[in-house]
C-alpha cells in the first residue's frame, strides 16, 4: 500500500494537527464536485458512516481488506486538487484507492444527451462521477434494509445496528461516527436487536446469508457487471434492485438500473416524457443511454422533476411496536 505522510503545514490548515493522518493529493484530471459523487453513499442524515463538516470535506468510514479506516476527503483552493486523508488499519488502501472513489474509472464514451433536459442537468452537475468503492458488503446491508420500505424507516435501522454494533472510527472524525461492523458480527446480533432496528426476519435473514458467503461477494468485484449482477442475485432475497444499488456504489457500474424502485420510474418518466411510467416504460425511456442508464437516472434524481402528488406518501412502519 502506498501513502505518503502529513505535511504538518496541511495538516495546519485542516485543523488536524493532533492527528493528522497519512495524507495524498490527488490532481483530479477532470472536473469533479467530491461532495456531490460521494453523497451517493450517505443513508439519511444521521449515517454513522458519513458525515460533512464545517469545512465541507467529506468524512467516511470503511471496512477495508486491512481493517477498519476513516477517510476525510476535500478539495482547497486548487479546485482540482483533491486531498484525502486517512487513519486507522485501512488508511492505506483507503488513499490507494481514492481516485476510484472519485470516479478516474468512470469511463463516459458513448454517453450523449438524447433528451434537452438530460443536456441540461449534465451540465448543471458537470462535477458528478460514478466512483467505486471497491466493497460489495458494505453496499449489500444498507441496500437491503432499504428493501421496500421508505428510506426513514432504513436508514434509522442502518444506524441503531452501527451504532450498537459498529467500531467507533479511527482518528479524529466527527462524534458518533462508526465503522460498518465484520461480516462475522452480523450473526451475533440477537433477534431483539434486529426487532428494534425496525428489521423483520426477511430482511435480517438476508444480511446473515450474505455475511456468510462475504468474500464470494468481494470476488464478485472482479468480474464482468452481468456476471457480477448472477452472482448477487444467487443469494436468497436479493433481486434486481438490490444488485443494482450494489454494483451502482461498490463496483462503479453506470448502467445498473434500479428496476423496481417504488419512486424512479415515474420519475424519469416525468422528466423524459411528462407523463407517468412503470419500470417497463422507464427501460424504454433509457433504452438510448444503454451502458450509461444508472448515470442518466441518478442526473434526474438529482435535479428532475416528478410527477404531482396525487397521494398519501408510504407510510413509515415500525416493527418495534409490534
Amino acid at each position: 500500500m502506498t501513502a505518503v505522510t502529513a505535511d504538518p503545514a496541511v495538516a495546519a490548515d485542516s485543523g488536524l494537527t493532533a492527528d493528522p493522518g497519512l495524507v495524498r493529493e490527488w490532481p483530479a484530471p477532470f472536473v469533479l464536485d467530491v461532495p456531490l459523487t460521494l453523497s451517493v453513499h450517505r443513508r439519511g442524515g444521521g449515517d454513522p458512516a458519513y458525515r460533512t463538516d464545517a469545512a465541507g470535506a467529506v468524512w467516511r468510514t470503511s471496512l477495508t481488506p486491512y481493517g477498519p479506516g476513516t477517510l476525510r476527503v476535500s478539495v482547497g483552493s486548487r479546485r482540482a486538487v483533491v486531498t484525502g486523508r486517512a487513519w486507522g488499519p485501512g488508511a492505506g488502501w483507503l488513499l490507494d484507492t481514492l481516485p476510484a472513489q472519485l470516479g478516474f474509472h468512470d469511463d463516459r464514451a458513448g454517453f450523449a444527451a438524447r433528451h434537452p433536459v438530460i443536456g441540461e442537468l449534465a451540465l448543471r452537475f458537470e462535477g458528478l462521477r460514478v466512483g467505486r468503492t471497491g466493497r460489495a458488503f458494505e453496499a449489500l446491508v444498507p441496500a437491503v434494509l432499504e428493501q421496500k420500505v421508505v428510506g426513514r424507516e432504513a436508514h434509522r435501522g442502518w444506524r441503531y445496528l452501527l451504532l450498537k454494533y459498529g467500531e467507533p472510527a479511527p482518528g479524529p472524525a466527527p462524534a458518533g461516527m462508526r465503522v460498518i461492523p465484520p461480516p462475522r458480527a452480523w450473526a451475533r446480533i440477537p433477534s431483539w436487536d434486529w426487532h428494534r432496528a425496525g428489521v423483520e426476519g426477511v430482511r435480517a435473514r438476508t444480511i446473515l446469508n450474505a455475511a456468510a458467503v462475504a468474500a464470494r461477494l468481494e470476488d464478485a468485484l472482479d468480474l464482468a457487471p452481468a456476471e457480477a449482477d448472477r452472482r448477487l442475485r444467487s443469494l436468497p432475497g436479493i433481486g434486481v434492485w438490490t444488485s443494482a444499488e450494489i454494483r451502482q456504489r461498490a463496483m462503479g457500474d453506470p448502467d445498473a438500473v434500479s428496476v423496481g424502485d417504488y419512486h424512479l420510474p415515474s420519475v424519469v418518466g416525468w422528466t423524459l416524457a411528462r407523463r407517468k411510467t412503470d419500470d417497463a416504460g422507464m427501460l424504454e425511456l433509457l433504452a438510448p443511454y444503454a451502458g450509461h442508464r444508472y448515470r442518466v437516472t441518478r442526473l434526474i434524481e438529482l435535479g428532475g422533476s416528478g410527477p404531482p402528488r396525487r397521494g398519501p406518501r408510504m407510510p413509515v412502519r415500525d416493527y418495534r411496536s409490534i
